[in-house]
């Protein structure tokens, strides 16, 4: 553990320093072991070397290197020659399902992070320089990966495996008990509209992303509720909103764009609700003086090297703004869920 030089006390911010710089290869050694499925071979049952050399295929040094970067993030431990998970990752990587970290961390490790390498360049000239990797001239990510089918597949796979990750607190915030007729924007694959239409069975709703995202949401995910989720390809700015909602829910969606265009969107979905209709605006929150959130931090830098060259996880109080501009009252946010979410509630006077 390091420790202030001549003093021999753990220094916190030393201690995470030396983590930062290691932290790229790391995480690409725990990508690699979720691949080997070794956090699956190792739930409930620890085992040796040789055992893992037979489970994973892999060259005996090979193995040896890869455990140690394993065995110092503390994710696994060894013991009395045999390795076993820690109680974090037999909660989180041995999942196998679409909610699976190994989706997660696969989709980041192909999309997020070659984007980090234009940072400094991204930073200095407000552009999404890392969007020059992708075919195409749309500004966004999010316009030019159906040109690459199986990238865009990766991508929304991990998109989905963190909403599946962070839904929960949306679903039991009690926001949902009298809402009929949901506008889930930008509501990709219908992954969320599925979870709030199998919990409130009186709910239907209308899923308005953009057309090569709602075939996505056609080919799997809304299996089973098709008489209650409808899906309306468009576009967020040029097309109007869908009509006859009582609530117009925004979740992981608000953060790729900047205020103005935050508001606009809030304007128009002011316009098409009724009044006492609800706003409801979920995801990532920096911390209000912005000086703490490393999911938040980590969205932030994505979105400005590539997605939209724009945006951030914008603290609670820049909503509460922009709900107020927009024309909304009433307004509080449920702050302090996991991942670092909040919850933004508006009504329509």
């Amino acid at each position: 553990m390091p420790t202030n030089e001549g003093t021999g006390t753990v220094d916190p911010v030393l201690e995470r320093f030396h983590l930062l710089v290691n932290a790229p290869a790391l995480v690409n050694a725990l990508t690699t072991a979720l691949e080997l499925d070794l956090f699956i071979t190792l739930f409930g049952r620890p085992a040796t070397f040789e055992d893992l050399q037979a489970e994973t295929g892999l060259p005996p040094h090979s193995l040896r290197v890869l455990l140690h970067a394993v065995c110092t993030t503390g994710l696994l431990v060894r013991r009395d020659g045999r390795y076993a998970n820690s109680a974090v990752a037999d909660d989180l990587l041995t999942a196998t399902g679409p909610e699976s970290w190994r989706n997660i961390l696969t989709g980041w490790r192909e999309v997020y992070y070659p984007a980090f390498t234009h940072l400094t360049e991204a930073l200095k000239t407000g552009t999404n320089t890392a969007l020059s990797a992708y075919p195409g001239d749309e500004p966004t990510l999010y316009q030019r990966l159906p040109y690459q089918p199986r990238l865009e597949a990766v991508f929304h796979r991990a998109m989905t495996a963190f909403t599946l990750r962070t839904i929960d607190a949306l679903v039991d915030s009690g926001q949902f008990t009298a809402v009929r007729r949901l506008l889930d924007v930008g509501g990709g694959d219908g992954t969320t509209s599925v979870r709030l239409a199998a919990r409130h069975p009186e709910l239907t709703s209308t899923v308005f992303d953009i057309p090569s995202v709602s075939r996505l949401a056609g080919q799997a995910t809304v299996v089973g509720f098709e008489d209650r989720i409808t899906l309306h390809p468009g576009d967020l700015f040029t097309d109007p909103f869908p009509q006859g909602h009582d609530t117009v829910l925004f979740s992981h969606v608000l953060e790729v764009f900047s205020g103005d265009q935050i508001t606009t969107l809030l304007r128009k979905a002011c316009e098409i609700l009724p009044t006492g209709g609800r706003v409801l605006i979920y995801g990532f929150n920096a911390s209000d003086d912005e000086t703490e959130g490393w999911y938040s931090a980590r969205l932030s830098l994505y979105l400005n090297a590539l997605a939209s060259g724009q945006g951030m996880a914008y603290p609670a109080c820049d909503y509460e703004a922009w709900l107020r501009q927009a024309g909304f009252g009433q307004i509080r946010t449920l702050r302090n869920l996991p991942y670092e979410h909040g919850l933004h509630i508006g009504v329509k006077p």
